[in-house]
């Protein structure tokens, strides 16, 4: 397939039935029936697009207004049931005050979203975004951007002995509170932020909004009122689809206990040899046939949520043989497809273009280049496409409707191991299906497979909300930064006010137990804390007294996972000074986190890096055995990331960096905008290593080039 960077659109003449050559072979078709239980003649009746009416807001809506003019507010809804409305009001109201606010989100992608919508509502001079990656208009009236620079921020007043510039806050997405990897940040964020200042939390479904309400009235000395909504915009309808091509209501309709499967569902599953949709060949069903049968019954356009990346990008060629039959609409797609590549001519090389072009589906996944996964948003979005192939990563906060959502699989990869689906995260994901406005009902459709329960997706249509836990832990750099603005006995105050010593404290039973239970608790996290104070004191960041020593000062600036090896580093001076390429080789050691063949061939490593690789290595080597001797994590430093950060900044083609990073492009742009996080924070070391801060930024501009930095309008 030859790049393609056109302007002007083609005209569209039918979709070829040549395929290109990196479509995989064929196998054996799989031919079904498509048919439909008689039970659901009704249902699929209703299916339809709603008439416009006049936008009237729902009743919780008006009830968490009201509640955060008085009060902090925990809003908790289901997807897509209007929840950014509620902010949008409540951040207007405090801009005819003159005041300024905050909308904090777990993610990037979410943040340059939300960051364009409030820009058209509010107007573009007036919100600003910072994201690590983005730093616009910092000053404006509205601020959109991730919890961690919010977070940052709190740091930085406390240390300053200054209030947060700001008169209000949103945390949207806020039962991130309970992420294993990144809830840490919000329950600090929760904990710091002052309490004159209102907090309006936006969040899915969760089982203990009033715990964790209760909680924040504890800690913020003023109440917080939850506000929830527990029915769906769009209602929500499962289906169960039959190896022999015929959907099946999921669940029966004299439903006397929740999740009671339906009685023709419950004879498949208790066959002694039940048929499958999946092949000698494939645990992957005939996707094409199934498209064909959803589209007959008019429930595209679906979201396919598959098991990993690969079973992703496989099912766009198990579509080869779905032809798309409206011409009117495959225009359409191609002239926006060709707007959107003529502005990002790198993208007309994407292997999966065709896919896109002809059979409208696509796939997504954190594996992809980010703009490519914006132009999947994109064209999805504008219904354009039939189906999206998708990673369960779809399902937070990505704007991302379909009519249908199609299970395949019900558990998901942690990124450690596979674990049954939560309540709250089939929820999130069934949360797409329906789209407000555009359907009067949204269905589920579980496929049978190796991978799926269909009696666990039965009783996850029906169950209630999962609780959200306490997270936190304590990290170099939180101890490091809490020490700026407070002593030690200061610090194991703040602990105290931890969510998980909240809800130890409000334990069942005796109240001596709970006590007993509390203080293990909090004598884990003081131990802890004592125990990275220690270490501190050991490595010299922080005096016998308990205070940061001058080193320390400028290592808290380093908020990032390895604070301590990167300031021991500048301590030691073996950091690359002036060469920028060199110095994003050097830092991106500190990155990578996952496990790597590592093995290369020495000749192929530029004499310069590999030097400094050595040198880093060696001079490294006493602290990180110290660490390691005092049960702290060591990561092992790996070369090969390095060498393609460092190939990629000295201007080798992308395709040539892929190769010779062996591995996806989603992961290669992961790594160089984390390098980019990495370096900014050397940045922030100006005063103390100006010649280094200089570089850094140097470094940055090397490798934030498209397509790893790449916008799509």
């Amino acid at each position: 397939m030859k790049p393609r960077g056109r302007v002007k659109a083609k005209k569209y003449s039918g979709s070829p039935k040549i395929r290109p050559k990196n479509i995989r072979a064929s196998v054996p078709a799989i031919r079904l029936k498509a048919g439909a239980d008689s039970s659901l003649k009704a249902v699929f009746k209703t299916i339809g697009v709603p008439e416009d009416q006049p936008f009237s807001p729902d009743p919780f809506q008006l009830e968490a207004l009201e509640a955060i003019e008085k009060a902090d507010c925990l809003v908790t809804a289901p997807t897509g049931s209007g929840k950014t409305w509620i902010a949008v009001q409540a951040i207007s109201r405090i801009r005819d005050k003159g005041g300024r606010s905050w909308y904090a989100t777990p993610l990037k992608a979410l943040s340059n979203a939300k960051f364009h919508e409030f820009s058209e509502i509010f107007g573009q001079d007036q919100v600003g975004i910072l994201t690590g990656d983005r730093k616009e208009r910092p000053d404006a009236s509205v601020i959109v951007g991730t919890t961690e620079i919010l977070r940052n921020q709190l740091y930085d007043a406390m240390h300053q002995g200054q209030t947060l510039d700001t008169d209000f806050v949103v945390l949207d997405e806020a039962h991130f509170l309970g992420d294993e990897d990144r809830g840490v940040v919000w329950e600090e964020t929760m904990i710091y932020l002052p309490s004159r200042i209102p907090l309006l939390l936006l969040s899915a479904t969760i089982g203990n909004a009033g715990k964790i309400a209760e909680w924040l009235t504890a800690i913020r000395s003023k109440d917080c009122k939850v506000v929830e909504e527990t029915k769906r915009p769009v209602p929500l309808y499962p289906l169960f689809l039959h190896p022999s091509g015929t959907l099946l209501p999921l669940l029966a309709s004299d439903v006397k206990g929740k999740g009671r499967i339906s009685k023709k569902v419950r004879e498949y599953l208790f066959e002694e040899k039940p048929q499958r949709l999946t092949s000698t060949y494939s645990l992957l069903p005939p996707m094409g046939e199934i498209l064909r049968i959803l589209d007959k019954f008019n429930l595209l356009p679906a979201i396919f949520f598959l098991k990993s990346r690969a079973d992703c990008d496989h099912s766009l060629d198990l579509c080869k043989d779905h032809w798309v039959d409206d011409p009117d609409r495959m225009q359409t797609l191609h002239q926006r497809i060709d707007e959107i590549l003529s502005q990002n001519p790198h993208l007309a090389k994407h292997r999966q273009l065709w896919h896109l072009e002809h059979l409208a589906v696509g796939a997504h996944h954190s594996g992809q280049l980010p703009a490519w996964k914006q132009v999947i948003e994109t064209l999805m979005t504008e219904g354009l496409l039939q189906a999206v192939f998708a990673t369960s990563t779809v399902a937070a906060g990505v704007n991302f409707p379909a009519r249908t959502v199609v299970f395949l699989n019900t558990d998901r990869f942690n990124g450690r191991e596979f674990m049954p689906l939560t309540s709250t995260e089939f929820h999130q994901m069934t949360g797409r299906a329906g789209r407000r406005g555009m359907d009067h009902i949204g269905f589920a459709i579980a496929i049978p497979g190796k991978f799926l329960d269909t009696r666990l997706c039965a009783q996850l249509v029906t169950a209630t909300p999962s609780d959200v836990k306490s997270q936190i832990r304590i990290n170099f750099s939180m101890v490091l930064n809490l020490l700026l603005s407070h002593g030690p006995d200061q610090v194991e105050d703040l602990l105290t006010r931890s969510f998980a010593t909240f809800l130890l404290m409000r334990a069942g039973g005796k109240r001596t137990e709970a006590r007993a239970l509390s203080g293990t608790r909090h004598k884990v996290l003081i131990h802890e804390f004592n125990r990275h104070l220690s270490f501190l004191k050991l490595t010299g960041f922080v005096t016998h007294e308990g205070n940061l020593t001058q080193d320390g000062r400028w290592a808290s600036q380093l908020r990032v996972d390895q604070p301590l090896l990167i300031a021991e580093g500048f301590r030691k001076g073996i950091f690359p000074q002036s060469d920028p390429a060199l110095m994003a080789a050097i830092l991106s050691l500190f990155v990578s986190d996952r496990e790597i063949d590592d093995r290369v061939d020495r000749r192929s490593v530029p004499p310069p890096l590999f030097e400094a690789f050595i040198a880093v290595n060696t001079a490294l080597k006493p602290l990180m055995r110290d660490l390691y001797d005092h049960d702290f994590d060591v990561r092992p430093l790996y070369l090969r990331p390095a060498m393609t950060v460092h190939a990629w900044a000295s201007g080798m083609p992308w395709e040539e960096v892929v190769e010779l990073s062996e591995g996806a492009e989603g992961d290669l742009v992961m790594l160089m905008l984390r390098t980019a996080d990495h370096l900014r924070h050397v940045m922030s070391l100006a005063k103390t290593f100006p010649d280094a801060a200089e570089t850094a930024s140097s470094a940055i501009e090397l490798i934030l080039k498209a397509p790893v930095w790449m916008e799509i309008e």
